[in-house]
């Protein structure tokens, strides 16, 4: 036994990829160190919704004991054309659908999952936290030398980059930068009962409009709807660096009907998110160090897979330490063969899926037309993804 073999795993970056790629080693009897630079850890944002292939990791790992409670299970996924307010398509997600992918689709307020996946990683023996930013990284022989930002070193048999979108690792280890779209976010929650159109009250729907969409579903147990409003900014086509602000926004859905309009009223005006995603690349990995989650493969939203794609890697990174703990950089290969053309995908396909979204003029008619033919009890385009529920019978 060499003495890098009682390093822990420096993981960098306390958000949900970071915690489910510490919390999956810590159950491999493997030290863990999670490096977050805020003085509390605390993930903002808000919904989050969980397909059945995260749904079942968050299982395994003994999450969802802790969260369940403050899950809701919509009834289906449906998406309402927005300037006339009919029905395209919908995705049921009960009984065929829990039949075929074993676990229900749920969605939960982003800070409820990840207090709970704070509590589950205390409850871990081999888990610790500290706080502290990576600032760079040195291989050495059978270990990696970690520099914070405050001037600190610390030893590592190893490091997980999981900073997220503007990641110091992947900027060093494949050399990019994240890719704008020129779409803005804006979010907002609400009691349920300020919900004026209760039609879809109990599912997840996206009012898609030209270059424009509305998300709604209820978080906290229901008790809150959780408002997403996304579009393209004609001032970012212009080529100008300050866009997204709140008269753009408002002006976005002025095709749209009036009732989605009304919604409006529901947002937040003082925030908003500015919407990158990243070219899928072809290594993550340097020596002993490797990415995770959105350092390695940022993803638009349309698909809502990016943290799952975060828990996947999470649980797929831990199988192969696992299998060869002596040899880490060739565990860290075997992880990133099996993940890098599934997260491809996923980054391509959702890129897809916003267009069809933001679908105008004759592409919507073509996209309304096509979306008729749907089994609602079988999503075929999705099918790929939630069978990644199965990803459980193929690693311990």
């Amino acid at each position: 036994m060499s003495s890098a073999d009682n390093l822990p795993f420096i993981v960098a970056g306390g958000g949900i990829g970071g915690l489910c790629a510490g919390l999956a080693l810590a159950r491999k009897g493997l030290p863990v160190k999670v490096l977050e630079r805020a003085p509390e850890i605390g993930e903002i944002g808000y919904g989050i919704q969980i397909a059945p292939n995260g749904h079942a990791i968050l299982k395994k790992l003994g999450v969802m004991e802790i969260l369940e409670p403050q899950v809701f299970y919509p009834d289906a996924l449906i998406l309402v054309d927005a300037i006339d307010l009919k029905e395209v398509s919908r995705i049921q997600l009960k009984d065929r659908f829990v039949d075929r992918y074993k676990y229900p689709y749920f969605v939960v307020h982003r800070r409820d999952l990840h207090a709970a996946l704070v509590e589950t990683c205390r409850r871990e023996p081999h888990f610790s936290f500290e706080e502290g930013e990576v600032d760079s990284y040195e291989q050495r022989d059978g270990y990696v030398e970690v520099n914070c930002s405050d001037g600190r070193t610390m030893q590592a048999r190893a490091m997980i980059g999981c900073e997220g979108l503007r990641s110091k690792t992947r900027a060093r280890i494949v050399g990019d930068t994240p890719r704008s779209t020129g779409y803005v976010v804006y979010r907002g929650l609400v009691p349920v009962e300020e919900i004026s159109n209760k039609e879809y009250l109990n599912s997840m729907v996206v009012y898609g409009g030209p270059g424009c969409h509305i998300v709604q579903y209820r978080l906290r147990g229901g008790t809150v709807m959780n408002n997403v409003a996304t579009f393209q900014s004609p001032a970012y086509a212009r080529g100008e660096t300050d866009y997204g602000g709140v008269e753009e926004f408002k002006a976005a859905y002025d095709k749209c009907a009036p009732e989605v309009r009304d919604m409006l009223k529901y947002f937040a005006l003082d925030k908003n998110w500015l919407l990158h995603d990243v070219q899928p690349a072809t290594n993550w990995t340097d020596g002993n160090v490797t990415l995770l989650g959105d350092s390695a493969h940022a993803t638009l939203q349309y698909l809502a897979q990016g943290a799952i794609m975060a828990m996947e890697d999470a649980l797929v990174m831990a199988h192969e330490v696992a299998q060869q703990p002596n040899n880490v950089n060739a565990a860290f290969m075997k992880y990133q063969d099996q993940r890098l053309n599934r997260t491809a995908r996923v980054i391509t396909t959702a890129r897809l899926f916003g267009a069809i979204v933001h679908a105008r003029e004759g592409e919507r008619l073509l996209r309304n037309e096509l979306a008729k033919s749907r089994d609602v009890d079988i999503p075929w385009e999705v099918d790929w993804l939630y069978q990644g529920a199965n990803l459980l019978d193929k690693i311990d």
